[in-house]
């Protein structure tokens, strides 16, 4: 594994970030700004980063935690992604993305915990 960091879902992304970097310092990396809108966006605290996501309009639920898992090869994220879907729920089936990652994303069945996964083929 190379990471795990936070992945939190936002309503306003830019005003979230401008506070949290103004509350924690860090830097901002944009990672996806469409039409001037700020979409995804990871602040950078020493040497790890909570990753941020716009809501997309949608109504923010409870959902107290979601990890991001940055994995070292297709087959260590198979082999997450499989353990946790075991008796957990797919929230996003595995899939290549437009972003030029292996994703997929579940929420396991202890703790309620979204596991949002990435093997970015290099």
């Amino acid at each position: 594994m190379r990471s795990a960091s936070p992945y939190v879902i936002v309503n306003d992304l830019q005003q979230s970030v401008d506070y949290y970097q103004s509350v924690l310092g860090g830097k901002i990396k944009v990672l996806n700004k469409q039409e001037g809108r700020l979409l995804h966006a990871e602040l950078h605290l020493g040497s790890s980063h909570i990753h941020f996501s716009d809501s997309y309009g949608k109504p923010l639920k409870a959902q107290h935690v979601q990890i991001i898992l940055d994995c070292e090869s297709e087959n260590e994220l198979k082999q997450a992604y499989h353990a946790l879907s075991e008796k957990g729920t797919i929230t996003v089936e595995l899939q290549d993305t437009f972003f030029g990652a292996l994703h997929g994303e579940v929420t396991d069945h202890l703790n309620q915990i979204g596991w949002v996964m990435n093997y970015f083929k290099r």
